[in-house]
Parts: C-alpha cells; structure tokens; sequence
C-alpha cells in the first residue's frame, strides 16, 4: 500500500512539474542550446569539488560547480559504458532490451538502439535543434563485409573482415545526431584504432598498433592488439575530440546564430589506458593516471572558453558527468602510489553495485536559470537528462520513451525540494542478473556480491574486500543514511523492507517502466 501511495502521489508531481516545465525557457527567447559532456570511468572521487582529498586539480570542473550546481547523489544506470551510454540516449534502461547487459569491443554490434526508438538527440533535432556527437559512440554499430553481409564476432579478425567503402549502420547519424565524428568503442583499447566521420571510415585501418612505441606503466596496459589507421594518434585523441568540437561550434555559430545546437561531447578520458597528451604528461603530482584526469579538465575549460568567445555561454546548458565509477587498476594504483582515491568515499568501482561503481559527478550549469555555487542532494540517474530536457524545450514524451526518465528540471530551479523519483535502478556488469534498487535511504541488491569484479579471487582486489554479514542470504540490503559504506547487509534483519523493494523491483521490471504512465 505504501508503494502504491507513493507511486501515486509521484504521478501527480510529474504532471505537474512537466505540465509547466516549458516556462522554464522565457517566452519570446532562443531555446537554451545544450552541451552534455560525458567522461569515462571518472569517479566520484576523482574531482576536487566532490573530494577535497584529490590528488588532483580540476579548476574547470570546481568553475561549473561553482557557477552552477552540483548534484551529491547522482548515479550512472550501470557501472559499465555501453548499457550506461544506450540509458543516457534513450532515457531507458538497458537491461529491457536484448543484449542490454552488453560492452562492445571492436566492430560490435548491432545497435542497441531500435529503430525508429525516440531518442534526446532525435526529440532535440525533431524540435529544431542542430545536433553532433563527437567521441566514443560504444552502443553498436553495423559494419559490412564485401559481400554486404553484417560482420559479427570479435577480435582482429572480425576487423580484417570489414569492407570500409561500406556505409556503417546504426549509429549516431541513425538515431538523432545531425553530425558524428568518433569512435566505434573505446578509442585507445579497442581492436579498430580509426575515426568515423558521419557513418563511413574516411582513414581505414592499414596494421597493427605498434605497442612498443607507447607509454609504459601500469595504466597503460589495456591497449587490445588491433588494427589501427594511420591518422589515428592514440595520445591524442581526445585533443582531437576537442578540436572537432570546437570547429561544430564555431561554424554553427557562424553560419545559423538563430538555430539552437545540441552538442554530445563523450571524452575517451579517464578510460585506461591512461595516454595523456605530451603536453600534460608530468604535470600533476599523482602519476599518468593523474595527467589523464588534469587533461579531461583542460578539455572542459577549453569548452567553456569556446562558448565565451562565441558568445553563445549565457544561453547554453552544460552538462557534465560521468559514465560509471573509476576503474579498478586506477584505483587500486593511484591509493598505493598517490594517495588518491577515485571512488572516495564510496565502497566499490567499476562494475560493482557498491556506490563507487555508479555514483558520479553530475555539475549543470545554466546562467540565470540554475542558481550558482548550490548543491543538490535529490536522487538522480542519467536517465533523467531526456525528461529533464524535454520539459525545458516544452516537448511531450509519448508514453513509449523514456520509460526510466524523471523530470528534474524543478531541482535544476531550485523550486521543489520533495522527492521526484521514488525509486532508482541501477545495473550492474551482468545486466539483468545484477539488477539492485533504491528507495529514500535503502538499496538492494539482487544478488551476492559486488555484481561485477571478484573481490574474493582477484589477487589486486582481494585487500579490499570485505566480509558479507549475512552470508547466506541470496541478496544484500544496505541503509545508506546509516550505513553509506555499505558494511552491513541487513537483508535478514529487515525482511519486510527486502519484500517491498523486491516486489518494487520485480512491477518495474513486469511493466517495463519507473516512469508512470501519463495521460
């Protein structure tokens, strides 16, 4: 009944929220033009103005936090990239899909994303936006043989099977983005090292990477031996990123100043292998790890200059996060050698279900609109960026879309402090088998375990586990207002709290949606 009642009374407050929600773009102005910045593998720890503990300057990011708002409990759908990436483009979660649990590596594929699936750059192009996506793409794409069939598998030879005269299928051009210049999957440990420009391979693959000529330390040992393309700089990629973007705003400023642009900057950092630029190599105090982190914070601080010198900062939204915890060879090194903790101070990485694998950085900034230097505390996924931007451009989201997305523009403004979302879903590594649940201050987990990395096995992890006390229990009950180090599973002492939000988790999943249907 409980549920019931709360499920209710959040209905009511997104029809109302949503129904006035277009107010927040001033009658007669421009539609804000929107900058969504996603890092990669960057944790909660990793940035100074979420741990003042960090090894690490980050005067970019502490300048959004401080000239808008920082979100303290904003969490990534799941604590890998691809499902995390197919979430934040869709506003759904992806363990609904088939494949959801899915991380491609190479020529992956095919997308997750359904055609004809409405999408936050289609519904942003649909309501007169111009939209590019400059980066890691890692929802899947189609490639071709000479035959025209599909290539499927993995590893090199799925590679050499591909004809690069073919258009690719399924990417970002295919689901909303006007414009995409960037990776397959992850740009620097993949088995294809080459650009897409729009849906072909302008450079193809002509080798294999010659590894002896790059880095040597312990962050720099995921660089897979696959084939890479002449004009593709494996230190240097996100540098390139950079300058894509900057030339999609410069020119789109020049040639449309009335048209508003949607702008999807997904950085290869802090992925590993950790390849800072020369330039930023030594730099920091805390290692090639550390470089890798002060560089993604130069390539925001060079964002938000080109939008300064364009005059366009003042009616932009930039938005910045992460797609799930730090890594565990970053963490794991950078505590020994550094004394920095990239997941500080939540237990868990990447991967785990454990707070550290998928609470993030989440820093909005929108002049006049989001008041500067406030924090946040409201539950939030990034899930949320679809509904939230649809009620900021006045757009309605039919009922077969973003079916996991809230709308938190009322948070953004600073007008409502009641809870929006009644609950929250995480993923974990194996999608639906490491599903877990939040509501108010608890979480369960839907299994043993971290959901992701062996801390029992795993030589490197083993220091930091830490015993289940309620071993023979078949899942994990935390109270995170309690408990935030989630130390004691309370699944056998709360039995009541375990069935409700069992039961919570299991009409979510039957239904397929968190977000209530509207009318």
């Amino acid at each position: 009944m409980k549920t019931t009642a709360l499920l209710i009374l959040t209905s009511l407050s997104v029809l109302l929220t949503s129904g006035n929600a277009f107010a927040a773009t001033k009658a007669g102005q421009q539609k804000p033009n929107i900058v969504l910045i996603l890092a990669d593998d960057l944790g909660y720890g990793d940035v100074r103005c979420y741990n003042d503990q960090s090894k690490v300057a980050t005067p970019h990011l502490d300048r959004l936090a401080h000239e808008g708002m920082r979100f303290t409990d904003a969490h990534s759908p799941a604590t890998v990239c691809t499902p995390t990436r197919y979430s934040l483009m869709t506003g759904q979660m992806a363990f609904r899909v088939p494949n959801g649990g899915t991380v491609f590596t190479g020529v992956g594929g095919p997308s997750l994303i359904a055609p004809g699936r409405l999408t936050l750059p289609s519904m942003l192009r649909d309501n007169g936006y111009a939209t590019a996506c400059v980066g890691k793409w890692h929802v899947g794409l189609t490639f071709f043989d000479k035959e025209g069939q599909p290539v499927r598998g993995d590893g090199v030879e799925a590679v050499r099977r591909v004809d690069f005269s073919r258009r690719i299928d399924g990417g970002p051009i295919d689901h909303g983005f006007q414009s995409f210049f960037g990776t397959a999957c992850c740009p620097t440990t993949d088995w294809l090292y080459a650009f897409i420009e729009n849906d072909r391979v302008p450079v193809p693959p002509t080798g294999l990477v010659d590894r002896s000529k790059l880095p040597k330390h312990p962050y720099a040992n995921d660089c897979r031996l696959g084939l890479i393309a002449p004009d593709f700089p494996m230190e240097e990629v996100d540098l390139i990123f950079l300058k894509k973007s900057r030339e999609f705003l410069e020119q789109h400023v020049r040639q449309s100043p009335g048209k508003p642009f949607f702008l999807f900057h997904s950085a290869q950092a802090v992925h590993l292998p950790s390849f800072a630029a020369p330039q930023f190599q030594g730099k920091t105090n805390a290692g090639p790890h550390g470089d890798f982190i002060h560089q993604l914070d130069h390539v925001v601080g060079e964002l938000l200059t080109t939008l300064e010198e364009l005059g366009v900062a003042d009616n932009t939204i930039v938005i910045f996060t992460s797609d799930n915890g730090p890594e565990t060879t970053s963490v794991v090194h950078m505590r020994a050698d550094y004394g920095h903790d990239g997941a500080r101070p939540w237990r868990g990485m990447k991967r785990d279900s454990w707070e550290g694998g998928h609470r993030v950085p989440f820093l909005v900034r929108w002049p006049e609109r989001v008041k500067a230097g406030t924090t946040s505390a409201q539950l939030t996924s990034l899930t949320d960026v679809m509904a939230t931007v649809a009620a900021i451009i006045g757009a309605k989201l039919p009922d077969n879309a973003a079916e996991d997305s809230f709308n938190m523009l009322p948070a953004w403004l600073g007008e409502d402090q009641a809870r929006i979302r009644p609950y929250l879903l995480q993923q974990a590594f194996s999608g639906q088998r490491t599903l877990s649940i939040r509501r108010g201050d608890w979480k369960y987990l839907h299994h043993t375990g971290s959901g992701g990395n062996r801390y029992e096995s795993d030589p490197v992890l083993k220091p930091f586990h830490l015993p289940d006390t309620a071993s023979d229990a078949p899942g994990q009950l935390y109270n995170l207002a309690t408990d935030p180090g989630e130390t004691t599973n309370l699944y056998n002492a709360q039995p009541e709290v375990v069935a409700e939000l069992k039961a919570l988790l299991e009409q979510s999943k039957t239904s397929g949606r968190s977000r209530p249907h509207q009318p």
